[in-house]
């Protein structure tokens, strides 16, 4: 009895060298979307805009602004919460779509060691 391999499984070299083509074409738009959302911006704020950061996405923070009404001498822990959650925030919108614009490009499909 001999095993048969599905339709459209297989196919040798030929399929191989389709695969490989896939991937590299992944590969790529892969490459270009990251420099893409390395050179945008990301905003967050805290402390209902007392706070405000930006960064790249290269995860830099590009501006910093504090509102004055926010600089206590007396509770510099309280400014020290707000910038920390505003830096924070920004970091998480960047890891958000940075996933989901790599996950349109993948399909979904997780590939270890990559973004």
């Amino acid at each position: 009895m001999k095993a048969r391999v599905p339709q459209g499984m297989g196919g040798g070299a030929q399929n191989m060298q389709a695969m490989i083509k896939q991937a590299q074409k992944m590969q790529e738009d892969m490459t270009a979307k990251q420099e893409e959302l390395e050179a945008e911006e990301f905003k967050a704020a805290a402390g209902g805009g007392a706070v405000e950061v930006v960064m790249n996405g290269k995860r830099q923070i590009q501006s910093l602004t504090l509102k004055p009404e926010v600089v206590d001498p007396e509770d510099i822990e309280m400014l020290q919460d707000l910038v920390i959650s505003a830096v924070n925030e920004c970091i998480r919108n960047i890891e958000e779509k940075t996933s989901a614009e790599m996950d349109k490009i993948t399909g979904g499909f997780n590939i270890p060691g990559m973004f």
